[in-house]
């Protein structure tokens, strides 16, 4: 069994890509394990617990994962900018597990990644939405969310992450990347790598 370790900035980064790293092990015919340490507290905190799990997998402290994915959103920043903030705190697992680390940033943000694929979201919710614009704007994604959301007769108690697994269970993964850079971005790395662990 493949042993996944995601470290994710929040509890949607979690949900999203607990249920997009699960779909691609089926879809695949492998299986794994997907054990989540999220942090809440935003990117700063993630990191900080990004670099102290690192140095705890190098003492044996704990066991050290088949594959490491960290996400955080690049909140305008930019994709790059934001890679390589993880990769500087996970240089040393990279050094010693090479090809075994998956950043995976949304850009902007998360929540983006719910709403540009509306026959996913129709399918889930009964009614599509329109895939937002890019644009970095503080809690611009949240509100476009919730908006679909209530437009569907839905009130999510959760902001609308809770339906993460069910959306992803439903994204046309062959187009997302037209549909989403940094989503299929992701789909692409991970689906590469856990066909050649």
């Amino acid at each position: 069994m493949i042993e996944v370790s995601l470290f994710a900035e929040d509890f949607g980064h979690e949900a999203f890509l607990t249920a997009l790293i699960q779909r691609l092990a089926i879809e695949l015919g492998i299986e794994l394990a997907v054990h989540a340490r999220s942090v809440r507290g935003g990117r700063g905190k993630a990191l900080a617990e990004l670099r102290q799990y690192v140095s705890d997998l190098e003492r044996g402290r704990d066991l050290l994962p088949d594959l490491l994915v960290v996400a955080t959103d690049a909140n305008g920043q930019g994709y790059t900018t934001r890679r390589r903030e993880v990769e500087r705190e996970a240089v040393r697992f990279e050094q010693a597990q090479p090809g075994r680390l998956i950043v995976a940033i949304p850009d902007p943000h998360v929540e983006r990644w719910m709403l540009v694929d509306s026959r996913a979201f129709k399918a889930v919710l009964g009614r599509g939405c329109s895939a937002p614009d890019f644009k970095c704007e503080r809690q611009r994604y949240k509100r476009a969310l919730l908006q679909a959301m209530q437009a569907a007769g839905i009130v999510p108690p959760l902001g609308g992450m809770e339906y993460a697994s069910d959306i992803v269970q439903h994204l046309d993964l062959e187009r997302i990347g037209s549909l989403d850079e940094s989503l299929g971005q992701t789909v692409a790395a991970l689906r590469n790598r856990l066909k050649n662990l």
